[in-house]
């Protein structure tokens, strides 16, 4: 069983029921997410041994937040609990022509103001195969950024796999530094990126002109690097969309066939199960089925109300085999 740790704030998603707007509702649903305990979640529920490293207020909403975890079978012994409070994120579901819309109430979490002396990046990650980070962490404070970089710098005198999701997000960069001023380093010690050009141009101050160029300077610029991983998703409306993804290596590039999404349930989380399924694809299988199983994870996401990728190993390998039909098993 191959070993995953993951690192990110986990915040409490409050969202009207359906698709009521929020000025409508008089009940908010609520769920825990966050973008890399999202895949984590997906890993642990298709075997894999995974443990998540955040911090939680000590209360009985972070407690909870923690029991959610252990709930889908991660490992939550490093999980801090500090001073600062929870996050939150609310989301108005969209439909048809109308987008879905985010709030974020996260300043001052728990989480942001981690101590980074607090986590012991060589216990952590002793024996483990593979550690996720994605952009959203150090861009939330400059402990943050300096708690993704401590643990890079570990994974990398350990020869621990690290992928990254760039995942820039122009609302969270608000500590008074830059992007191409913190990512940089981080890229330098990431093996597999998942971005596209908006996320590398504005993490590296770059104007591509293409995303031929960026993949030409990437490759150059980052010895470790061994692949880029882009999405390409066309929105038809909030609920009909075209998803396909690839994996370039320096030479190569495999591709996944394209999914028609229509009568989309929930959108968010759907990128955090194709990380997830790259992850699993990447240790388990060759490139072009690792490709294909990372985008029928995160096709699969669409019909799945929630953040998180809740489905077995096998319903992914179907779907990825293109043998899915959606008809009632019995």
């Amino acid at each position: 069983m191959k070993k995953i740790v993951t690192l990110g704030e986990i915040m409490l998603r409050l969202s009207p029921p359906g698709n009521q707007r929020f000025f409508q509702s008089t009940s908010l649903d609520v769920e825990f997410g966050g973008s890399e305990a999202n895949v984590g979640a997906a890993l642990a529920y298709w075997g894999m041994d995974v443990a998540h490293v955040t911090a939680f207020p000590d209360h009985e909403l972070g407690r909870s937040a923690a029991g959610k975890l252990r709930n889908v079978g991660i490992d939550t012994r490093f999980v801090q609990f500090s001073s600062g409070r929870m996050g939150i994120y609310f989301l108005e579901q969209g439909a048809m022509q109308r987008s879905s819309q985010i709030i974020y109430d996260r300043v001052g979490s728990s989480f942001s103001l981690l101590d980074p002396k607090a986590l012991n990046w060589e216990e952590i990650l002793d024996g483990a195969d593979w550690f996720h980070w994605s952009g959203i962490t150090p861009a939330l404070s400059q402990n943050c950024a300096d708690i993704t970089l401590h643990a890079l710098e570990v994974a990398a005198q350990k020869g621990v796999k690290v992928s990254g999701d760039l995942n820039y997000r122009s609302n969270l960069w608000q500590f008074g530094k830059s992007p191409d001023e913190i990512m940089p380093r981080l890229m330098e010690l990431t093996d597999v990126m998942i971005a596209g050009s908006r996320d590398f141009k504005q993490c590296l101050g770059e104007d591509f002109k293409s995303f031929a160029e960026v993949r030409s300077m990437t490759f150059d610029r980052f010895d470790r690097l061994e692949y880029i991983v882009k999405t390409d998703r066309i929105s038809h409306s909030s609920s009909s969309n075209t998803l396909s993804a690839s994996l370039y290596a320096k030479k190569k590039t495999f591709s996944s066939r394209a999914y028609e999404l229509t009568h989309i349930v929930d959108r968010v989380g759907t990128g955090d199960a194709f990380a997830g399924g790259l992850i699993y694809g990447l240790l388990e299988m060759k490139p072009k089925d690792a490709i294909e199983f990372a985008m029928a994870a995160g096709a699969m996401k669409h019909s799945v109300p929630g953040d998180v990728l809740i489905c077995s190993l096998e319903e992914v390998l179907e779907l990825a085999k293109g043998e899915a039909t959606g008809k009632i098993k019995r």
